[in-house]
């Protein structure tokens, strides 16, 4: 029997996503499911891959509970370990606490209180668990503004994070660097969308303007060092942002992650190769 990929969508997505579009051509093993669908037979799947799942956010314990029984019937990738400890942005303490680079966050749950110092100056505050800028807002000098966010997100039972706003986004972009089969592919830079404005065309992700990029080397040696401590993975994006100390890292992303492969030279030849050796 020929092994069958299953690519993990939402019910959600009107149409395939940018990647996907690319993927499914140099997948014929490959077909396009919906994590929520119940009529999957997920066993009947030799590899389930998480792609487009942006939804989870609202539905993380249903998501989360879906991937622990797939990955008892199948293989699933990322694996269900990663996936729990990627989908809330808490792992930013754990990479700190490793020594690696970081936005400076602070992780302010439901019951807990901010101090007045976190609220000063040009910050951002967001939920620990989404995607997409969803629920993420920038606030200049306007602490009731940021207090106020922060106890509506507690509201909804969501942990709040504080970051403060590097500016040097809003002329350098963030740079995204992707990797799949642990292998370096291509970067992309995504220009600021806090500072700008959003839209929402999908209603699941804000839009982002995005371009192809090279990576600096300090970009590189950074994204690198995490990666390698990240083995056996199907594919990773490194989000940085620059400082004048350096690169640190505003997101790691091992769940669902947009890849940008029309962005990077072959890298949907890679991606479609580093996927399907999964099959082993």
């Amino acid at each position: 029997m020929s092994p069958r990929i299953a690519i993990v969508t939402t019910v959600e997505m009107p149409v395939p996503d940018a990647d996907e579009e690319l993927l499914l051509p140099l997948m014929p093993e490959a077909e396009l499911v919906s994590w929520e669908d119940p009529t999957v037979d997920w066993s009947a799947y030799d590899l389930v891959l998480l792609r487009s799942t942006w939804n989870y956010t609202e539905h993380l314990d249903a998501f989360l509970a879906w991937a622990a029984r797939v990955s008892t019937v199948s293989r699933l990738m990322n694996p269900l370990a990663t996936i729990e400890w990627n989908t809330d942005k808490r792992y930013l303490d754990d990479l700190a606490a490793r020594g690696i680079p970081t936005v400076p966050t602070t992780f302010v749950a439901p019951g807990e209180a901010a101090d007045a110092a976190d609220f000063e100056g040009h910050i951002v505050v967001k939920p620990s668990v989404g995607a997409g800028s969803s629920g993420a807002k920038m606030f200049r000098d306007d602490p009731a503004g940021a207090s106020a966010h922060l106890h509506a997100l507690h509201r909804d039972g969501r942990t709040a994070m504080i970051q403060p706003y590097l500016s040097a986004v809003d002329t350098a972009g963030e740079t995204a660097l992707i990797y799949v089969g642990g292998q370096f592919s291509h970067a992309a830079r995504k220009a600021a969308i806090l500072s700008q404005g959003m839209s929402w065309s999908t209603g699941l992700y804000a839009d982002e303007k995005v371009m192809a990029t090279e990576a600096t080397e300090a970009e590189r040696a950074l994204a690198d060092r995490i990666v390698a401590d990240l083995p056996g993975l199907a594919y990773v994006r490194v989000d940085l942002l620059p400082t004048e100390d350096g690169p640190v890292v505003l997101e790691l992303e091992l769940t669902e992650p947009s890849l940008f492969l029309a962005l990077g030279d072959g890298a949907a030849e890679r991606a479609a190769a580093a996927f399907r050796a999964l099959l082993g």
